[in-house]
């Protein structure tokens, strides 16, 4: 098996320096299950206490009712997002009732054989409310609930003008120094989302934390999974089911030919595939026995957000845009980065060292030559994904490039390497030393497998006799943390101000509104 090359000229431009980076922002979603004191998933409500989940900008719900999600602001440090987020899950555990618990792994807790035993979530009797709810609905009934109940962290990061502008002056290539800046920083952007497409085995291998499963997860499905503990299935080796065939799949998807080259193509994609009526989606029909609707449509994609990915395109979207408008209007603002599996070990599921080592792998992304991903080099990708989700600790585990077979350890040991420069100069512009011992502890994972993420949980798993009683192990050692971290007056009363704020918002969106829930529908088929 051959040795991947160091590397053949520097990652880091000698005219970067620490200064250009200053200004970055990031925010993070993270989304966690309800869980019953028995283990099972909550059957009751979002909390009122918690105020609107349409409205409320920080804490809401995903697929589920029981699927809760906590949203940061930006903000100008990782330390400062983590500790928002920390402040948000102390809210949230303060609230909840009958003794629930959040559960702490991507990978859902116990589910009953009925898929009605998991709850849609619920927005209220609005247009835009009921909206969401059907679009869950018919999440559902393409590709079953359970899909829809694994969880995930999404980092949101965007780099400030005046480093896109630097960039751009440097360009030897006339016709990107001609662009607008708007113009420019989507084309660096999608760049960096190409690479980081390419790299997404390096993120699964490293921070991959969901090897195992509930048996109850896989009812009704096929599988090659075998026992890890009475209740619980695993591969010996595997790193992240949750970004595998287990985890969130759409085969309609697979015929689309979304792709990353340009913003232009990448947005005309995705409109054809919300207005492509798709033969198998036609079939399940429009509207249930009763005439209640199922789906919003038949189309390959009911809505934008239903085309899952890795890596996104972001804007924040004015009043009355859809998502692809205010990219269109206004070029990409930030990358989402979504092949991040929960950190079971981080009460609020992700730590210091994975958020330093992700913004130092998208400025590596950014900084690096970004050729068009074209259809040959998506199909090896994918086979890379799989064989890192599947096998990524097997000694034997390797990545395909350029036609050569590599050891999954050293491939990743080089580009740790190589992105050393970066954290170094991420460590200068924030006057820490954050990044680079993010990097060394990545470095160690490489180094011993056995100190992987996902190797630990397998471990605690056959340890703790199952995967339901570890989850149920680490939930209460998280609560006690929620418990003990101290809110300020100030805090408490911003989140206290925001539940009467999203339900008053609530309220008027249930007043307004001038037309059927039939005639809104109408417009999306």
């Amino acid at each position: 098996m051959s040795q991947p090359e160091s590397t053949s000229q520097a990652v880091l431009p000698t005219w970067v320096d620490s200064s250009l980076i200053k200004g970055m922002l990031r925010g993070i979603e993270r989304e966690s299950l309800r869980m019953q004191g028995n283990g099972f998933l909550s059957q009751r409500p979002h909390p009122v206490a918690l105020g609107s989940a349409l409205t409320h900008p920080h804490i809401t719900t995903d697929y589920s009712e029981a699927l809760m999600e906590f949203i940061t602001p930006p903000k100008d440090s990782i330390r400062g997002a983590l500790d928002y987020l920390m402040d948000i899950h102390a809210i949230v555990h303060r609230k909840l009732e009958d003794e629930e618990k959040l559960w702490p792994m991507s990978m859902p807790c116990m589910l009953d054989s009925s898929d009605d035993s998991i709850p849609l979530a619920q927005y209220g009797s609005s247009n835009i409310g009921l909206f969401k709810t059907l679009y869950r609905r018919g999440l559902g009934v393409r590709y079953g609930r359970r899909m829809q109940t694994i969880s995930g962290v999404h980092y949101n990061l965007s780099f400030p003008d005046h480093f896109f502008e630097a960039l751009q002056a440097n360009e030897s290539d006339e016709s990107l120094r001609n662009l607008s800046l708007q113009d420019y920083r989507s084309h660096r952007y999608m760049g960096l989302i190409r690479n980081f497409i390419r790299l997404t085995p390096l993120v699964m291998f490293l921070v991959g934390a969901s090897p195992a499963v509930c048996q109850c997860f896989m009812t009704g499905r096929d599988h090659q999974l075998l026992p890890l503990t009475r209740g619980t299935l695993y591969t010996p080796y595997s790193t992240a089911l949750r970004m595998g065939r287990f985890g969130y799949q759409n085969s309609a998807q697979k015929q689309l030919g979304i792709h990353y080259n340009n913003l232009q193509d990448y947005l005309e994609g995705l409109q054809k595939a919300v207005k492509t009526p798709y033969k198998q989606f036609t079939r399940l029909g429009l509207e249930d026995a009763a005439g209640q609707p199922i789906q919003i449509n038949d189309h390959v994609l009911q809505i934008e957000n239903e085309y899952y990915s890795l890596v996104r395109p972001k804007q924040v979207p004015e009043a009355g845009e859809t998502p692809s408008q205010a990219l269109a209007n206004r070029g990409i603002g930030y990358v989402e980065l979504r092949a991040v599996d929960v950190n079971p070990y981080s009460p609020i599921g992700i730590d210091e060292h994975t958020a330093g080592f992700l913004e130092v792998v998208a400025l590596y992304c950014l900084l690096q030559d970004s050729p068009a991903l074209l259809s040959d080099e998506q199909d090896i990708i994918e086979k890379n994904q799989a064989e890192v989700v599947n096998r990524g600790r097997a000694p034997n585990a390797a990545i395909l490039e350029n036609g050569q077979k590599y050891l999954i350890e050293d491939w990743c040991a080089v580009h740790l390497a190589r992105m050393q420069p970066l954290a170094e100069l991420l460590d200068a512009a924030y006057g820490n030393n954050l990044y680079t011992t993010a990097m060394k502890t990545m470095q160690i994972r490489v180094d011993e497998v056995d100190a992987t993420l996902s190797a630990l949980v397998v471990g605690d798993i056959r340890k703790q006799g199952g995967m339901w009683h570890f989850g149920q192990v680490l939930a209460q050692q998280h609560a006690a943390v929620y418990q003990a971290h101290q809110l300020s007056k100030k805090t408490t009363a911003y989140f206290d101000e925001l539940v009467q704020k999203s339900l008053q918002q609530q309220q008027e969106l249930e007043q307004d509104s001038s037309i059927s829930f039939a005639e809104y529908l109408a417009q999306f088929r």
